[in-house]
C-alpha cells in the first residue's frame, strides 16, 4: 500500500472516530423508574429515527434514579415519587411532571381472567401484610360472591427495589389500612412482611406469572404487554373501576399542578367515580445550573418532542399525556429554573 493510500486511510478512519464520538456525546443518558420505561423506549425510537439522537435510558427504579442523579452520572433522574420543594433546593434541583400512569394488582390463579377479580383497599393490605393467606379468604369471598376461588395459597410478590411504584402502591395500602400505615407506611423502599421480592416492574411482572397463586402490582403497560390477568379495584368514591386510559385521566382530572410547588403531586386515591385509585405521575430530575449545559439541552429538547409529539404513543400505552396547560407551566419552569443553556 502506497504512503498516500496508507494516509488517506488514516483520514478516513479518523473521520469516522469522530463521527462515532459525535453520535455517543449527542446521546442523552438518564436513570430511574421502571414505571415509564415502556413509553420512554418507544419515544426514544421514534426521536432517533427522526433526529439521529439516541436515549440511553437506565430503568433501575426511582431510588436508583434519585441517586444517579444526585451522583451526576446521568443528564436526567426519573422519578415516581416527587421528591419536595425543600429537597430540590437542597439537591439544586428541577423536577417536573412527564407522564400519567397507573399501578394494577396482577394476578396468576388458574381460571381467573383480567378484570374478573374486584379487589378493594383494605383487602390489598392484608394480603400484603400475610392477614389473608388463601384465595377462598372470606374477605375476597365477599367481594367476589360469583367467582370458583380456589384454596390456593397467596404468594404476594413486591418490589425489592427502591422504586417508585413501591411508593404509590405503599401509599395506596396506607392511606387505605390504618395497620399498614403503622406498621410498613409509604416509601420507595419498605419492609414487607411477607412475599417474594423482585427487581423492577419487569421482575414482578416474571415473577408473577411464573408463581402459581401470584399477586404483584404492576404499570398497567407491563401488565398489557405481558396479557396478564389484572383486578379492578373500588375506588375512594365506593365505586368498581378498571385500570385504563379513561380511569387514570379521572384520577388526574382534579390534579392543581399550578400550586404544587416544585409539581409535588400524590394523585393515589383521588374522589371521583371513576377514578383509577393508584394512578401517579413519573417525574423528571434536572439540575437548575446543569454540570453539562449541552447534554441538558438536548435532554430538553427530547422532552420537548415528546410533549409535543408523543401524546399517541403514550395513549397506545394506556398512559395519559400530561394536558396541553400543564406542559406550558413545565415549558416555563425550565425557563425560568434552568441556567445557563
Amino acid at each position: 500500500m502506497s504512503r498516500f493510500n496508507v494516509k488517506r486511510m488514516l483520514v478516513v478512519m479518523a473521520g469516522l472516530l469522530a463521527a462515532i464520538a459525535v453520535a455517543e456525546a449527542t446521546d442523552i443518558s438518564g436513570a430511574g423508574a421502571t414505571f415509564p420505561y415502556p413509553v420512554y423506549s418507544k419515544w426514544a425510537d421514534a426521536y432517533k429515527q427522526q433526529t439521529g439522537i439516541g436515549l440511553n435510558y437506565q430503568s433501575i427504579g426511582s431510588g436508583g434514579g434519585i441517586k444517579q442523579i444526585k451522583a451526576k452520572t446521568v443528564t436526567f433522574g426519573a422519578s415516581d415519587m416527587p421528591l419536595e420543594q425543600k429537597d430540590l433546593e437542597q439537591a439544586g434541583l428541577v423536577q417536573f411532571p412527564m407522564i400519567i400512569g397507573g399501578v394494577v394488582p396482577v394476578v396468576n390463579i388458574k381460571g381467573i381472567q383480567g378484570g374478573q377479580m374486584v379487589l378493594d383497599g383494605p383487602t390489598l393490605a392484608a394480603i400484603y401484610l400475610g392477614e389473608i393467606t388463601t384465595w377462598d379468604d372470606a374477605r375476597i369471598r365477599k367481594l367476589n360472591p360469583k367467582l370458583a376461588l380456589p384454596s390456593a395459597a397467596i404468594a404476594p410478590i413486591y418490589r425489592s427495589d427502591g422504586s417508585g411504584t413501591n411508593f404509590l402502591f405503599s401509599t395506596y395500602l396506607s392511606s387505605s389500612y390504618p395497620k399498614f400505615k403503622d406498621t410498613i407506611g409509604a416509601n420507595t423502599s419498605v419492609q414487607w412482611p411477607v412475599g417474594i421480592g423482585a427487581k423492577g416492574n419487569e421482575g414482578v411482572a416474571n415473577m408473577t406469572t411464573q408463581t402459581d397463586g401470584g399477586i404483584g402490582y404492576v404499570e398497567y403497560a407491563y401488565a398489557k404487554q405481558n396479557k396478564m390477568a389484572y383486578t379492578d379495584l373500588i375506588n375512594s368514591a365506593g365505586q368498581r373501576v378498571t385500570p385504563d386510559a379513561v380511569s387514570f385521566q379521572a384520577a388526574a382530572a382534579s390534579a392543581d399542578w399550578a400550586n404544587a410547588p416544585g409539581y409535588h403531586l400524590i394523585l393515589t386515591n383521588q374522589p371521583g367515580a371513576k377514578s383509577w385509585p393508584i394512578t401517579g405521575a413519573s417525574f423528571i430530575l434536572l439540575y437548575g445550573v446543569p454540570p453539562d449545559p449541552a447534554a441538558t439541552g438536548a435532554a430538553l429538547k427530547f422532552f420537548d418532542w415528546a410533549y409535543t409529539n408523543g401524546g399517541k404513543m403514550a395513549a397506545d400505552l394506556d398512559y395519559v399525556p400530561l394536558p396541553d396547560s400543564v406542559i406550558k407551566l413545565v415549558r416555563a419552569t425550565w425557563k425560568s429554573q434552568i441556567k445557563g443553556l
